[in-house]
C-alpha cells in the first residue's frame, strides 16, 4: 500500500487537513506500507514557498513521518505537458478563449457537481478560427467530453468499504485541463502525479468524490492505474460548516500554539475523536 498526502501552498493546514493526513499515514502503516507527501504547488499565482514550510513542520508536529522526501508538482511539469500533448494528438481537447465572464453570461449553461457546465462556446469553432486565435490569444484547453467518454468502456472504480461505483464523468461537461496561468489543472496534475508515485490508495475529502469521475476517465484514456478511493467525512467547525484555511481558529499552528500536543491530536484523529466544538460531516 502506499499512500499519499497532498497539500496545496495556499495557506495554513486546518484540522480538516490533519484529519486527512492522518488516516492516509495510518492506513499504511496498518499496512505495513509506505506514505508519502505531494506539495501540489502549480498554482504560481497562489502557491508560497512559506506555506510548504509550515505544512511540513506541520506534519512533524502531529507526529506523521512521510517515506522519503516531498514530491513538488512544479518539478514535473513535463509530464502535464506531454499528457496534454497526447490528448491534443488523439482530437480530444480544443483551446478555449472564453472568460468566466463569458460563461457567466451565457443562459444555456446548466450545473453539475463542479458548478456550471461549460456551454461549448469554442468547441464550435472552425479550425481556422481556432489557429487564428491560438497565435494572438490567452487561452485554456478543455476536454471534449463526450469524444473521450466515448472511448472509454469500464469506468468503475473501488470505493474503499462501499463497493464499486461507476464513474459519470459526463455531469461535468467540458472539464479544464489546463488553464491560461497553469499548466495543468488539478485533475490532470493529480491524477498523473497519483500513478508517478505509484499510489495505490487515495484517502481524501468527500468534497473530491465528484472529482474521481473526472480522474478515471483520465485514468482510463492515459493507461493509468485505478487505485482504491476512500472519500472521507469532512470535519466541521462549531458553526457546522467545513472548515476552510480562512478558519484561523482550527489553523494547526494556532492549535500548536495553544499547548495541544501533536501526536496525542493525531491519534485522537484515527479513532475519529475530535476536538470539543468540531464534527465530522458523514458523506
Amino acid at each position: 500500500m502506499l499512500t499519499r498526502f497532498a497539500p496545496s501552498p495556499t495557506g495554513e493546514l486546518h484540522l480538516g487537513h490533519a484529519y486527512s493526513a492522518v488516516l492516509a499515514h495510518g492506513a499504511a502503516r496498518a499496512a505495513n506500507g509506505r506514505f508519502r507527501v505531494r506539495i501540489d504547488d502549480i498554482d504560481g499565482s497562489r502557491s508560497r514557498e512559506d506555506y510548504v514550510a509550515a505544512s511540513l513542520a506541520d506534519l512533524v508536529w502531529l507526529g506523521l513521518d512521510p517515506d522519503g522526501d516531498p514530491v513538488r508538482q512544479s518539478a514535473h511539469l513535463g509530464r502535464y505537458a506531454a499528457a496534454l500533448d497526447e490528448l491534443r494528438s488523439r482530437g480530444l481537447v480544443y483551446p478555449c478563449f472564453c472568460t468566466r465572464a463569458d460563461i457567466a453570461a451565457s443562459l444555456v449553461a446548466p450545473h453539475g457537481p463542479s458548478g456550471s457546465i461549460y456551454p461549448g462556446t469554442c468547441r464550435h469553432l472552425s479550425g481556422a478560427e481556432r489557429d487564428r486565435r491560438l497565435a494572438a490569444e490567452p487561452h485554456a484547453w478543455r476536454l471534449d467530453m463526450a469524444r473521450a467518454a466515448a472511448l472509454a468502456d469500464d469506468l468503475r472504480w473501488e470505493e474503499q468499504g462501499r463497493g464499486m461505483r461507476v464513474a459519470d464523468p459526463m455531469a461535468h461537461g467540458d472539464i479544464v485541463l489546463a488553464r491560461k496561468d497553469a499548466p495543468a489543472s488539478y485533475h490532470l496534475a493529480s491524477t498523473l502525479d497519483d500513478a508517478a508515485m505509484g499510489v495505490t490508495h487515495v484517502i481524501r475529502g468527500a468534497d473530491l468524490i465528484a472529482s474521481t469521475d473526472v480522474h478515471r476517465l483520465l485514468q482510463a484514456l492515459l493507461g493509468l492505474p485505478t487505485p482504491v478511493y476512500r472519500h472521507h467525512g469532512l470535519v466541521c467547525g462549531p458553526d457546522g460548516k467545513r472548515l476552510a484555511k480562512r478558519d484561523a481558529a482550527a489553523a494547526l499552528a494556532s492549535l500548536r500554539d495553544s499547548g495541544v500536543d501533536g501526536p496525542a491530536l493525531a491519534a485522537d484523529l484515527l479513532a475519529q475523536r475530535l476536538p470539543a466544538g468540531y464534527s465530522l460531516q458523514i458523506p
